[in-house]
């Protein structure tokens, strides 16, 4: 008898193996392609010839790109580009600081592209750049796309919302000087955490907020609970860190923030947070119930493929 359960325990498992990882291949997203045409950028010196975008391989030849995903942002880039430039063209920062905005269009429907390089007319000191992908990959193939186009010593990711303040950035800095005073691997997020009780977190509705929790619960288990606020849209990365990360990127969807802080973790790259203003701006594309459920079955992919050493990362 004991021999008849082992030999259909056994047989279950020799099943049940093989089905679970063709699941997994199957759930798991295609490699992020680059097409020729999203290896180039436009601005306000190269409107109609596009220009080769460098790559993240190469040294940094300025201090800070800041990467701004946009997926039909016609509304809200404005305002975001005029308090983005405004504090970056302050004279205190301006003078000690070089910059360059890329502007990583995500296949928008609308005139995004066609937007950002008017603003960039209206800007003859900044350097924008405008980068238009042929089809939507998500927000973390945006970002990761504009990343591994950087020529900044230190990177940002920031939302085209303006939700957070941009002034903020000095913040993260100031905490990166300190974690990496000689230009080492280092990552420093934004946290809306010290928000939680505040008045911007508790008119949410009552949905979202318990799906937010759920969240973090399921993070604390996949490992990256330490990090109270995964998802704030506000990270600076040094250069070398951004090169360890963004090619080992797989997820290109809402919850790749996770990815990141998990493979800094993985490559054992210090992490930071620091508490950063943040305010509800209208005009969101989340589906908080659709939108939830793919952050889990992500969640769920992102570990199984690491745990089984299908998607491996290396210093």
């Amino acid at each position: 008898m004991d021999q008849s359960v082992l030999g259909y325990s056994l047989t279950a498992l020799a099943i049940s193996l093989p089905c679970f990882y063709l699941a997994l291949i199957l759930l798991s997203p295609p490699p992020i392609i680059t097409r020729p045409s999203e290896k180039t950028y436009r601005s306000r010196k190269s409107l109609k010839d596009p220009l080769s975008l460098p790559s993240l391989a190469d040294a940094a030849s300025i201090d800070l790109s800041v990467i701004i995903p946009a997926y039909n942002e016609t509304s809200r880039l404005p305002s975001m580009l005029e308090t983005t430039l405004d504090h970056l063209n302050s004279t205190s920062i301006h003078q000690t600081r070089t910059y360059e905005l890329i502007i990583i269009d995500d296949g928008s429907k609308d005139d995004t592209s066609a937007l950002a390089l008017k603003l960039a007319q209206q800007h003859l000191n900044s350097d924008i750049r405008v980068v238009t992908l042929e089809k939507n990959l998500g927000k973390g193939g945006a970002v990761r796309h504009g990343m591994l186009h950087a020529r900044g010593n230190r990177l940002l990711m920031v939302d085209a919302d303006g939700a957070s303040r941009f002034e903020d950035l000095e913040l993260l800095w100031k905490k990166m000087d300190e974690l990496g005073p000689k230009n080492e691997p280092t990552v420093v997020v934004g946290s809306r955490a010290h928000l939680v009780k505040t008045e911007a977190v508790v008119k949410r509705s009552v949905l979202r907020n318990i799906l937010m929790y759920g969240l973090h619960t399921i993070l604390r288990i996949v490992g990256v609970g330490h990090i109270r606020d995964t998802q704030c849209g506000f990270k600076l990365f040094s250069r070398r860190a951004a090169q360890q990360i963004f090619p080992a990127q797989h997820l290109a969807t809402w919850i790749f923030d996770v990815e990141l802080l998990l493979l800094a973790k993985q490559l054992g790259v210090p992490v930071a947070e620091v508490p950063v203003q943040w305010h509800e701006v209208a005009g969101s594309k989340l589906n908080v119930v659709k939108d939830s459920l793919q952050m889990l079955r992500d969640l769920l992919v992102l570990r199984a493929n690491q745990l089984t050493g299908r998607w491996k990362v290396s210093p």
